[in-house]
């Protein structure tokens, strides 16, 4: 018993540590064509000593790469899998085998949640995945006490901030077709020690209503603050917080930690997305977590995690919300800092992903023995495909110039056909050129070698410092009490 003790004494320590080493972490999404190598992406999360990570999924790639990092994990049930674990205990089982099971353990992945879909209660959805919550999270809980990971591995469910509403904070509430819903999930996290996870996207409110005062998108203070009785907010995301704070509070959860699942700015694809304004969101986001002043509902208590979106670009996400959503990234696809930022983990800047496997330094460009008007018609057509919302108004690319516009968009094609010759045809309107054709901010990319294995490691594939050798023995350890406890 006193061995116990003191093993769970060391369990305790460590956890405390491990947690402070790293209050920021990141969304790592992989909706992109120029996919940089899992491992050189979390050579970058290392480097950058960023120790909590979300995904989408439970990609075997990235998750193999994340294996004796000593990064937490975060990994998703996708919306498309709900319906099928919902019905199905056998399919959670198989589900928690195939994802998280097999990489857990010695040497493996540090997974600490299993997010329960992406957002399940947007009103865009119209409840279409409403139904299949509580029986997966039931199903996976299940899944886990077999696997013996429940008090190790914890569910949560990622919402956006349409999930409740309310005129000022104080008076916040959950939509009312949720509440009973929420109810329920609001009481199994509480009962397993797990945060109540939301996306907060202050970007999104300024974008959306013309009247939104763009200072109170920012923590610099605002002229047009919200005063709600005693309680004066200055920040839209403090306002926001509070709302979901009163929400939880009428159900019964008002003490129930939160956690910021995605919030970020994007960098470019409308007007007010621009390198100065994220760089100005996502340091003021910073320095308020770091700061522990908390929200007027809850002072001196910051969010239990904050997940910063995104961690890279993705050129394949859908741009029908805007041509934004495919720049939320603090680096480029190929894990190059946009803006200088300090995460407040050490490092006072970002620094640059090495060793990235890029195709050779060769571009397209519009043919200029041809007819520039003729090239035009193939634009379209290039941009059908490839990547052109930085040539749109708020885009780095914007106002280049006709025959600009045509190389740029020839080029996104070029390259996502991994410099396919043939692919640089268009009819003769298109060149290969060895000079770079990039103007200004205006990156004229080249391709990531997928082909490639992943570049080596910078710790050569193993452990590096001290929050690795943490999460290791930390895992040794409850492996041991779960021993000692079945014994």
């Amino acid at each position: 018993m006193a061995a116990r003790a003191v093993l769970l004494a060391v369990v305790l320590v460590l956890s405390c540590a491990a947690a402070a080493e790293a209050a920021v972490g990141v969304n790592w999404g992989t909706l992109s064509s120029h996919r940089a190598p899992p491992q050189v992406v979390v050579d970058l999360l290392r480097e950058n000593r960023i120790g909590k990570v979300k995904l989408f999924d439970a990609d075997p790639g990235v998750l193999r790469a994340l294996a004796r990092s000593g990064i937490q994990v975060m990994v998703g049930v996708t919306n498309g899998e709900l319906a099928s674990i919902a019905g199905s205990p056998a399919a959670a089982d198989a589900w928690v085998s195939q994802n998280v099971s097999q990489y857990v353990g010695r040497g493996g992945v540090d997974i600490r949640y299993i997010a329960v879909g992406n957002e399940p209660f947007l009103t865009s959805y119209q409840g279409q995945f409403q139904s299949y919550i509580i029986p997966v999270m039931t199903n996976i809980q299940q899944s886990l006490v077999k696997a013996n990971l429940a008090s190790y591995v914890k569910l949560v469910v990622p919402c956006n901030a349409d999930a409740y509403e309310g005129s000022v904070p104080s008076q916040g509430a959950f939509r009312t077709e949720l509440t009973q819903i929420m109810t329920q999930i609001a009481s199994y996290l509480s009962s397993n020690g797990a945060p109540f996870v939301v996306n907060i996207y202050p970007f999104l409110s300024l974008y959306q209503n013309s009247d939104f005062p763009e200072d109170y998108a920012f923590f610099e203070g605002s002229t047009h603050p919200l005063v709600d009785g005693a309680n004066v907010y200055y920040n839209a995301f403090d306002g926001n917080f509070d709302t979901l704070i009163s929400a939880l509070s009428k159900i019964g959860y008002g003490q129930l930690p939160i956690a910021i699942g995605e919030v970020g700015w994007p960098t470019q694809g409308a007007p007010s997305a621009n390198l100065t304004a994220a760089r100005a969101f996502n340091q003021g986001l910073i320095n308020r977590i770091m700061s522990n002043k908390g929200t007027p509902l809850r002072p001196g208590v910051p969010p239990a995690d904050v997940y910063l979106f995104g961690l890279l670009d993705e050129e394949e996400k859908s741009v029908l919300p805007g041509n934004f959503e495919r720049h939320w990234g603090i680096f480029s696809f190929d894990g190059q800092a946009k803006y200088p930022l300090n995460l407040g983990l050490g490092n006072p800047v970002l620094k640059n992903a090495k060793e990235v496997p890029y195709l050779p330094s060769r571009w397209c460009v519009a043919n200029p023995a041809r007819s520039l008007d003729e090239a035009s018609n193939h634009l379209k057509l290039a941009c059908d495909t490839a990547d052109c919302t930085t040539l749109y108004y708020g885009g780095s690319c914007y106002g280049i110039g006709q025959k600009e516009n045509v190389s740029f968009a020839f080029n996104s094609y070029y390259q996502r056909q991994k410099q396919d010759p043939k692919s640089c045809d268009f009819d003769g309107h298109g060149m290969i050129t060895y000079l770079d054709p990039s103007i200004g901010e205006c990156r004229f990319l080249v391709a990531i070698d997928d082909s490639k294995s992943s570049a080596v490691a910078s710790c050569g594939g193993g452990c590096c410092g001290v929050l690795c050798g943490v999460s290791i023995l930390t895992l040794w350890v409850l492996m041991y009490l779960r021993m000692m406890g079945s014994a």
